[in-house]
């Protein structure tokens, strides 16, 4: 057993995400989430899909990223 880094429970069913050389252990995906998840530069909401890049900035959307005057991106091909 480990104990997760996030809340400390201690679980049989933890797991380790090893991310640019760091190791990290949970109990669920959702501390997983709750640490190694990207935030939105302009909502604040956690990056748990693709969501968009641009200037260095990392955006849940392409509409939020329009928000802080990116250009030329779009939610949709």
């Amino acid at each position: 057993m480990a104990q997760c880094e996030v809340c400390g429970n201690d679980y049989y069913l933890s797991f380790e995400v090893i991310t640019q050389g760091n190791r990290h252990v949970f109990d669920s995906f959702e501390c997983a989430i709750q640490k190694l998840a990207p935030v939105c530069e302009h909502c604040g909401v956690r990056v748990v899909g693709h969501g968009v890049e641009a200037n260095n900035a990392i955006y849940c959307c392409a509409h939020c990223a329009r928000q802080e005057g990116v250009e030329g991106l779009a939610d949709r091909a």
